[in-house]
């Protein structure tokens, strides 16, 4: 059986980091998901609010580097859970548990190393060229010891 489920959307609030009494951190919150429809009464476009939990890294990662606004993408399972309400009745829950979360926008202006900074460097990684004569090239053997090939003990 498969239970997976990818979603972007924006968050509606910041998210609320705690933790359980045995120290592990979760973090909930919720993402606005547009539909691909628009209202033909309105004409505006229809949103699903949907609930997230993220545990322990992914939690606190989450926690301190999204807030209200930004466009997350997630990646997790659907649960359910059930329980009584305040007058007895009995409700369902349901909620994404998040296994990774991504950015899905880009740095916000003015960033300036608070939650809202992403930790995308400002220029690509440069690779350097290896200098001419130091590298290896095959049949080399460099600074290795031929290794003795007597098969005879092998057991395969």
């Amino acid at each position: 059986m498969l239970n997976r489920i990818i979603l972007m959307g924006r968050l509606v609030a910041d998210p609320e980091l705690r933790q359980t009494p045995n120290g592990v951190s979760v973090a909930s919150f919720r993402i606005a998901v547009d539909r691909d429809y628009q209202s033909k009464t309105t004409g505006e476009r229809q949103a699903d609010f949907i609930p997230c939990v993220a545990w322990r890294q992914t939690g606190e990662f989450i926690s301190r580097y999204f807030s209200k606004g930004r466009m997350i993408a997630v990646q997790g399972q659907l649960q359910s859970r059930s329980y009584e309400d305040k007058t007895g009745q009995k409700r369902t829950a349901y909620e994404v548990i998040v296994d990774q979360a991504y950015f899905a926008d880009s740095r916000p202006n003015g960033a300036s190393g608070d939650r809202n900074d992403i930790p995308f460097p400002t220029e690509p990684p440069r690779f350097e060229e290896p200098q001419r004569g130091n590298s290896l090239s095959v049949g080399d053997s460099g600074s290795f010891d031929e290794a003795d090939t007597d098969d005879g003990d092998l057991p395969f």
